[in-house]
């Protein structure tokens, strides 16, 4: 009897995940005409640096109307309400890191080391934490969603990918989790407000954390 063939190689996982997944706060509405995302994008951008030097509670949509040079009632259409208009403020800055690490210049996108990329990721979302603190922390989801989030889960499957090639014999998985909890915002926030840490600690221990699981160095 002849031997049985050997088993196809199993084909290697994907480098990067070509898609953005997003919040879901505005992946149903109709593609926006050329001017209509020109005020959509000035509307976030102004609500952005109100929420940067006010704060998110003191937010208004008059106030981002007048940032933004429109009327109040641009603002209403497009966002609904307050709500509206804080969530979909999260949705721009998260898409703009996904679509930094999934295809930006590296180290952060593709075309740098594993390690190397895993680095300059963790310093990018605290960077953004630290920017978007009050916003994350009043949206975080509860804590049987936490997890399953579209947010959660991108960030997951990108860390996950680059631990694989830089770790391929840990548990990958479950370390995963373990790098992505010391970017969780309330974690962030007990740590620069609560023990009056600086931002640029927290990226060197992020930094350290990476050299010591992935055994290299920055």
């Amino acid at each position: 009897m002849s031997a049985a063939p050997p088993s196809a190689p199993t084909p290697p996982e994907p480098v990067e995940s070509p898609q953005l997944v997003q919040l879901g706060l505005d992946a149903d509405e109709p593609c926006l005409r050329a001017d209509a995302a020109r005020n959509r994008a000035r509307l976030l951008e102004a609500a952005a640096g109100l929420v940067a030097a006010h704060g998110a509670d003191a937010v208004t949509m008059e106030e981002v109307a007048a940032a933004a040079g429109v009327g109040k009632g641009t603002v209403f259409r497009r966002f609904g309400d307050r709500t509206g208009l804080l969530m979909a403020l999260l949705d721009h800055g998260e898409k703009k890191l996904q679509a930094a690490f999934l295809g930006g210049p590296p180290p952060l996108g593709p075309g740098a080391p594993p390690a190397e990329r895993l680095r300059a990721f963790g310093r990018a979302a605290l960077h953004r934490t630290v920017e978007d603190l009050e916003l994350q922390l009043a949206a975080q989801p509860d804590p049987d969603r936490r997890f399953t989030v579209p947010p959660y889960r991108v960030r997951h499957h990108h860390v996950a990918m680059l631990l694989r090639q830089a770790a391929p014999h840990a548990d990958c998985e479950l370390l995963t989790h373990t790098l992505l909890a010391q970017l969780d915002p309330a974690l962030v926030h007990h740590l620069i407000h609560q023990c009056g840490m600086p931002p640029q600690r927290l990226e060197d221990a992020w930094t350290d954390l990476v050299d010591r699981v992935t055994g290299t160095t920055a």
